[in-house]
């Protein structure tokens, strides 16, 4: 229809973020085609995404299950997200999640940028689009 486009998360690519997460890129794809960009991650229990940091403004948002959250370097002050509850992570901030408890944890992620950038320290693979490589 004429200045709307619906898309059907079953219609979106499913790309492993290491082991026990996908992420399903909704609004935006490698090329820019949008001013910011959306996916919803799954996360199984025991999933640890590493410190890693977006020179943009990054927006997770809770559906399901529940993460602790924290900025790098200040660990001893992570916050737990329930469903419903929304971090805003300002650009260039080092940051971190895994999922809390035995649920599988759900999350939206706007990405406030055309395109995804994302920076790991050292020692974290990445394929060629930036996502990061399952360690087996």
């Amino acid at each position: 229809m004429p200045g709307a486009h619906v898309i059907r998360l079953e219609d979106t690519e499913t790309i492993p973020l290491g082991i026990g997460s996908t992420y399903r890129p909704i609004v935006g794809n490698d090329a820019g085609s949008t001013p910011v960009r959306t996916g919803i991650q799954t996360c199984e229990p025991g999933y640890e995404v590493p410190p890693h940091c977006h020179p943009y403004v990054e927006i997770i948002h809770m559906l399901e299950g529940a993460l602790e959250f924290w900025v790098d370097g200040f660990e001893s002050e992570s916050m737990r997200l329930n469903p419903g509850d929304t971090v805003e992570i300002q650009p260039g901030t080092w940051h971190a999640f895994r999922t809390h408890g035995d649920a599988t944890a759900r999350l939206l992620g706007t990405h406030t940028s055309p395109t995804r950038i994302v920076s790991y320290k050292p020692g974290v693979r990445v394929d060629a689009r930036g996502y990061r490589i399952s360690e087996t």
